[in-house]
């Protein structure tokens, strides 16, 4: 009875242990060992990020006064964190965000900042470079769009682009 008792406790600690990653779920192995990455949500996969902004709808030209608004609240909630140049602050600097990211994805950082944080591999990439986490500034969907025309206004005068990850 023992002989046949070792081999099934050894057979189950070998099943638990190799059913395990470590990782929530999110990485499953190939029949060559090697790791990969469980499907991202679409919307990510897209570059669209995580929260409630699925489509956003550009003009050729930035709004002159969801321009005005948006700086506003730039001013207001960001500009302490964030240059309107290349240069990192606290935060990214945000010259070429609009030809670097989808409009969907800037709203998305910008109203469901702990989500993305949590689940956007590109936020999460930008946590890392900048090792501090962006607070959630409650801003409002209406908000984040004057705020997406004010860096499409930005990146039109210093960069000459804008919309360029569309």
């Amino acid at each position: 009875m023992k002989k046949r008792i070792l081999p099934l406790i050894l057979l189950v600690t070998s099943l638990i242990s190799s059913c395990g990653s470590g990782g929530g779920g999110e990485e499953k192995k190939t029949d060559t060992g090697t790791e990969i990455k469980s499907e991202l949500p679409s919307s990510i996969q897209e570059g669209k990020g995580v929260g409630g902004i699925t489509d956003v709808e550009l003009s050729d030209e930035p709004n002159a006064a969801m321009v005005a608004e948006g700086q506003a609240i730039y001013d207001m909630k960001c500009a302490s964190c964030h240059k309107l140049t290349d240069q990192r602050v606290v935060g990214p600097g945000f010259q070429g965000v609009t030809n670097r990211r989808k409009p969907e994805w800037i709203m998305n950082m910008i109203t469901n900042t702990d989500v993305m944080l949590d689940k956007d591999p590109e936020a999460q990439k930008l946590l890392e470079e900048c090792l501090t986490r962006m607070p959630n500034q409650n801003v409002k969907e209406k908000d984040a769009r004057d705020i997406l025309e004010f860096l499409r206004r930005n990146d039109l005068d210093k960069t000459g682009e804008k919309d360029g990850a569309i």
